[in-house]
């Protein structure tokens, strides 16, 4: 079986509801940075010790799989999945939990002093693209409402799990 297909040579691709748009649309940007993001964050738990974090991950890359299926779906009523309030106190909860386990500091860090810490910091960088993204569709068509609020929550937990991973903080003083 070909992986080429020949169908996007014309800048044109399918989105999940057989919906043809330019590869350039906010749509597809918006499940193209989801894409990023999962991979990114495929990349990041391999460096990361901590066996709960790596679960804790490995669930969160199945749930952006569903987001970007809703992305990918203009036609509200054929969406396969919804994200929801559940999925975000979830979000919400193991952001708590590992803020609990860091020291809080009172300036802004230097990302990376792991290389854990520095694959979750571009996740979350590219997480907050993904947002970016997702708000400008919001605009301008019908997105589910949870989508913004889940990946806001998202890049605040790589941000947590991030500074859980760092072997040390160096805060960083304007002059």
């Amino acid at each position: 079986m070909a992986i080429y297909t020949k169908t996007g040579d014309k800048g044109k691709t399918s989105l999940f509801d057989r919906k043809r748009v330019f590869k350039d649309d906010l749509r597809v940007e918006s499940y193209g940075t989801i894409d990023e993001l999962n991979s990114q964050m495929g990349l990041a738990k391999n460096f990361v010790d901590d066996d709960k974090v790596y679960e804790l991950i490995h669930k969160i890359q199945r749930k952006l799989f569903d987001i970007g299926a809703q992305l990918a779906t203009s036609d509200p009523e054929k969406r396969p999945t919804n994200v929801n309030d559940e999925d975000i106190l979830f979000l919400e909860d193991m952001i708590d939990e590992y803020m609990d386990k860091v020291t809080e500091p009172n300036r802004f860090i230097i990302p990376g002093t792991s290389k854990a810490a520095g694959f979750l910091h571009v996740a979350r960088t590219i997480c907050r693209r993904a947002e970016r993204r997702i708000i400008s569709l919001a605009r301008e068509e019908d997105t589910n409402q949870f989508l913004i609020k889940y990946v806001n929550r998202l890049s605040d937990l790589l941000y947590t799990l991030a500074r859980y991973s760092e072997t040390s903080l160096e805060e960083v003083e304007f002059k």
